[in-house]
C-alpha cells in the first residue's frame, strides 16, 4: 500500500487544496491549522485500514464506536490522560469523516432502519471537545484545533460534503477526457 503519510503526495495535495478552497470560499473558515487537519483526515482515511486502526487485547478490529472506550487497547504504557485524549480524537475524526463524507451511509435506510446521523454529529462535537480539554502543551493537533472542530463540527460536515462534491466533479471530468 501507497503511504500517503509524506506532504508531497498528489492525493495529499489534491485533498489539502480542495478543502482550503472550499472552507474559504463557501464556508467562510479561513484557518490554515483546521484546513490543513481536514485535508490530511480526508488522506489519512482513503485507506479503510486507517479509518479502523484501533483493535481489542484479542487483535480483533473495533468498527463500532460505543465499544472503542472500553475495549480499545493501546498498551500498558500509554498513561490513562493520553489514552483519552486519543481515543476521543479519534472518534471526532471517525464521526466527522463519515457524517461529512459519506452521510448516506449513517442513515436509516442503509443502516437497517437505524439512523445514526445525529447520535454521530452528537458525539462527534463531544469527543473534540473531550479531546481538546486533555491537551497538553506539545501535543498534535493543539487544542485549539481539536476545540474548534467542536464548536464547529457542523460547519466542518457541511463543509467536508462539498469537498466530497468537488472531488467527484473533478473526476467527472478526468473521465470524459
Amino acid at each position: 500500500m501507497t503511504s500517503l503519510t509524506g506532504p508531497g503526495h498528489p492525493l495529499r495535495k489534491l485533498f489539502n487544496g480542495l478543502v482550503e478552497q472550499v472552507f474559504q470560499v463557501e464556508i467562510g473558515i479561513c484557518d490554515p491549522h483546521l484546513t490543513d487537519y481536514l485535508g490530511d483526515l480526508l488522506a489519512d482515511f482513503v485507506h479503510v485500514d486507517r479509518i479502523y486502526p484501533l483493535r481489542t487485547a484479542s487483535g480483533d478490529v473495533i468498527r463500532d464506536l460505543s465499544r472503542l472506550e472500553a475495549e480499545a487497547n493501546l498498551g500498558p504504557a500509554v498513561p490513562e490522560t493520553r489514552r483519552r485524549r486519543f481515543i476521543n480524537k479519534y472518534v471526532g475524526d471517525v464521526t466527522l469523516f463519515w457524517t461529512g463524507v459519506y452521510p448516506e451511509n449513517l442513515r436509516a435506510g442503509h443502516r437497517g432502519g437505524v439512523d445514526l446521523l445525529e447520535p454521530y454529529v452528537a458525539q462527534g462535537k463531544r469527543s473534540y471537545g473531550i479531546a481538546g480539554e486533555l491537551t497538553g502543551d506539545g501535543d498534535e493537533p493543539p487544542a485549539n484545533v481539536l476545540l474548534q472542530l467542536s464548536e464547529q463540527f457542523e460547519f466542518c460536515v457541511h463543509g467536508l460534503h462539498l469537498v466530497r462534491v468537488e472531488w467527484e466533479r473533478l473526476s467527472q471530468g478526468n473521465r470524459r477526457n
